[in-house]
């Protein structure tokens, strides 16, 4: 296949261009920076608000994978501008173009939309790709899939190293109770890929949510065990109460400003208690299943970064 994808140069994006590439499709990824030449890559200038680096992106092609959106922004517009304006932009010159088939990667956040202008700002995302691709009636329509994955991981993801730095210290600050899915993201890029080259009637105009496989997934006091055992540190779990993460966030912003990790947008919806991925939402066993389950992925991942110095 010739292939967009948006986001190639962040951490799931990223992986997702490894996994075309190595499976021996052409890439044409767009970049707002740029990037060094590249066998099976073609990289296009611009971002999800350029119509012009769009048209360029999406024409002559089989299939769009859009990865890239704003998972941290300042206010809900700006929430809104990357992960549903960019989604409707490049939906509308996808199906001008006659593009096939368009994967996008949601979030299982978006299940909650009430919780946080992130959560509802990737749900108005597939909102709209809804209401471009139209209904498939029309051969012009958009064949979309979306995917929501929980919390992403995998070595080079800065978004989690906070939480390893945490277990390799022994304290593990938590939101209250609840549950969670995690997901490698060898194998969300696997799966993503896998939607965009085998495309059918089962997976035309569905919304899947997607984990490691494990049944139920995992208690948040349980999942920072599972950091303790993948960084070979006993640690502490420290359940914090949502007025405590609200200061915090709170402070984080004072001190980091727009590069804050935690917020109070955050807040909101770390302090959900259900975040695990629906059975009845699962893909289906024929056509992807999870290979890299927590301890092995959390393990790979902890070494990942030593090997780059992030844990000391």
């Amino acid at each position: 296949m010739i292939v967009a994808l948006t986001g190639a140069t962040g951490f799931l994006g990223g992986a997702v261009l490894e996994r075309l590439l190595a499976e021996g499709h052409e890439v044409r990824a767009l970049t707002r920076r740029p990037q060094p030449e590249r066998t099976g890559v073609t990289w296009i200038a611009g971002d999800l608000a350029d119509g012009d680096a769009l048209g360029s992106l999406v024409a002559g092609l089989d299939a769009v994978i859009h990865v890239a959106g704003a998972i941290n922004a300042p206010t809900r517009a700006a929430f809104h501008a990357a992960n549903a304006d960019g989604t409707r932009m490049l939906a509308e010159r996808a199906k001008t173009a006659g593009v096939a088939r368009f994967v996008l990667v949601s979030s299982l956040s978006a299940r909650e939309p009430q919780l946080s202008d992130y959560g509802w700002s990737k749900r108005e995302g597939e909102r709209m790709l809804d209401a471009v691709g139209g209904n498939g009636t029309d051969d012009r329509d958009l064949d979309w899939t979306i995917v929501r994955p929980p919390a992403i991981y995998g070595p080079g993801d800065r978004e989690m190293l906070e939480m390893f730095q945490m277990a390799a210290r022994g304290l593990v600050m938590l939101p209250p109770a609840g549950r969670l899915s995690i997901i490698h993201a060898d194998d969300l890029a696997r799966l993503l890929v896998a939607l965009a080259d085998r495309g059918s009637n089962e997976t035309r105009h569905r919304t899947y949510e997607v984990d490691d496989g494990t049944p139920g997934g995992l208690t948040h006091i349980g999942f920072a065990h599972a950091l303790g055992r993948a960084v070979g540190r006993r640690v502490w779990p420290l359940p914090m109460p949502r007025f405590a993460l609200t200061l915090a966030a709170r402070g984080d912003r004072l001190l980091r400003g727009d590069k804050a990790k935690l917020t109070p947008d955050r807040v909101r919806y770390f302090c959900h208690p259900d975040w695990v991925a629906a059975q009845d939402r699962h893909v289906p066993a024929t056509l992807w299943r999870p290979e890299i389950g927590a301890a092995e992925g959390l393990a790979a991942t902890a070494a990942g970064y030593r090997s780059k110095g992030w844990l000391g």
